[in-house]
């Protein structure tokens, strides 16, 4: 079956469908939804029922912008307080783990290819570019699991992992890219390639940065009366970020992922609706890549580098990622060998290196499609080996600990259609107090309540003569539109900001 403008609606549909379905299965078992994904994509591809999908292009596209997305979006569900305590583990994890595991790797694999028969001879050049391409981890896959168990870990390591998931995939990319240069031109000194690594993290770095302080400037200064044109305006912002940055020769995963991290830390008007956008959006732009990327590859090819695949696979996960994770965490005294080990395991690879499998195909190198196959071999292999018994790891290590019953916030409410009433949650500031510090000094506009008060992890509902502190989240019921001058969310949220 050839996709056209006839069916490509139709079949698209089925296949997400599909997928939902099948992740739905999986969520429950344990199995990592990419897996069942990229399943359902071979299913329906060339060697399935006939989906006739062959280009590493179009592949490539999708992956960016979707790649984009996620890290975006993963910015924005990322806590500075939470990060805080671990972010120089992570940092180094996401840069140096990264070359570590990738010069490891890369010399086995130049051993195996060199050694074992039948396999075609790589060069060393060709050997790390293979390397660099796998050595980013997926955090989609990881915690997707850690959630549909309940778990959670001790001594931080859960934001540390996301940390490392969210911000390695630059490096791997910047390896990549740089290992295709100097196998193109023939040459490239040291000096050169330090060079091109520090502009592509420093240009990165810093364009996300100031984008993301302007990406909150414009959207609590911009009085647009539709909401829902909000997420969209910030989406087009996102695919602006990065091209922006590439143009700057910056990396523009790094840049979206810290632009996600900077908006999402600060105040912004409509904050509840923008990140439950982005949320849903990111989970279409998985599934999407993900069915793309199932299409895109020939499971009899990928059987065929199955013995080669293995011997690296093992290499990569047994050897190469344990070496590169305590290396690079001996100056940090205060992880656990048990923690250190957990995270040595917690390294899958997910959609993100076999969308880099595609740079080497368009570049023309030569034995690029066993590449490609390759990675997309070991990308199941992990995902079969590590993400079916990350919880079991956890639990035999003692780093696990049962989560009780997710408490739900103001936010997770949800008011039935037939009471026409509008719900909102306010943080009360010092500036609101400046007239008292009771609820009844309060400027609440008329057929307005406050129902409920939220101070820490508490609940109770307020009287006028209530004290409220700054800090305290309060819900607020009106059935009208809330008067010129109240404190709101939007007005609360620009007022923090200047």
């Amino acid at each position: 079956m050839v996709l056209d403008t006839g069916n490509i609606l139709l079949v698209g549909s089925i296949l997400l469908f599909m997928s939902i379905l099948a992740g739905k299965t999986g969520y429950k078992f344990g199995v990592p939804m990419l897996l069942l994904f990229l399943g359902v994509g071979m299913l329906f591809g060339s060697d399935g029922l006939g989906i006739q999908f062959n280009s590493p292009a179009i592949a490539q596209f999708i992956g960016m912008m979707a790649l984009s997305i996620i890290l975006f979006s993963g910015g924005m569900d990322t806590k500075y307080a939470e990060i805080k305590p671990i972010a120089p583990q992570g940092i180094v994890l996401a840069t140096v783990g990264v070359i570590l595991t990738a010069f490891l790797t890369g010399g086995i694999i130049y051993g195996i290819t060199h050694f074992l028969p039948g396999t075609p001879n790589l060069t060393l050049a060709q050997s790390l570019l293979l390397a660099s391409v796998m050595s980013s981890t997926d955090s989609a896959s990881v915690f997707s699991i850690l959630r549909s168990k309940g778990l959670k870990l001790k001594q931080n390591l859960r934001p540390m992992l996301e940390l490392e998931s969210g911000s390695n995939d630059p490096m791997a990319y910047m390896l990549t890219i740089l290992l295709i240069q100097i196998i193109q031109s023939g040459e490239m000194s040291f000096g050169q390639s330090i060079l091109m690594l520090l502009i592509q993290l420093s240009v990165g770095a810093l364009a996300g940065f100031l984008l993301g302080r302007l990406a909150i400037l414009m959207l609590n200064r911009l009085d647009i009366d539709n909401q829902s044109l909000y997420p969209i305006l910030l989406l087009a912002y996102v695919f602006f970020v990065f091209s922006v940055t590439d143009l700057l020769k910056g990396n523009g995963y790094l840049a979206v992922y810290i632009t996600g991290l900077v908006v999402g830390n600060h105040k912004i008007v409509h904050k509840k609706s923008i990140t439950i956008f982005f949320d849903g959006f990111a989970w279409l732009s998985q599934l999407i890549m993900f069915l793309t990327l199932g299409l895109l590859v020939s499971p009899r090819q990928v059987l065929s580098v199955a013995g080669t695949g293995l011997l690296i696979g093992g290499a990569l996960i047994l050897i190469s990622r344990p070496i590169g994770v305590w290396l690079s965490l001996l100056p940090f005294r205060g992880m656990t060998a048990k923690a250190k080990l957990f995270v040595s395991w917690v390294g899958l690879r997910g959609a993100v290196p076999i969308i880099f499998a595609t740079y080497p195909l368009l570049a023309g190198i030569e034995h690029a499609q066993m590449m490609f196959n390759i990675v997309f071999f070991i990308t199941i292999l992990s995902l079969l080996l590590q993400g079916t018994t990350i919880n079991y790891i956890a639990q035999l290590l003692g780093l696990g600990i049962p989560e009780g019953e997710k408490r739900k916030s103001f936010g997770d409410i949800e008011l039935p259609e037939q009471i026409k009433s509008t719900m909102s949650e306010i943080e009360v500031t010092p500036e609101m107090l400046a007239e008292g510090d009771s609820l009844i000094h309060l400027n609440i506009p008329e057929h307005t309540l406050v129902v409920m008060v939220q101070r820490d992890d508490h609940y109770f509902v307020p009287t006028g003569k209530t004290t409220l502190q700054p800090g305290d989240l309060l819900l607020m019921i009106s059935d009208s539109k809330p008067l010129e001058g109240a404190y709101t969310p939007a007005n609360h949220a620009t007022k923090a900001e200047k």
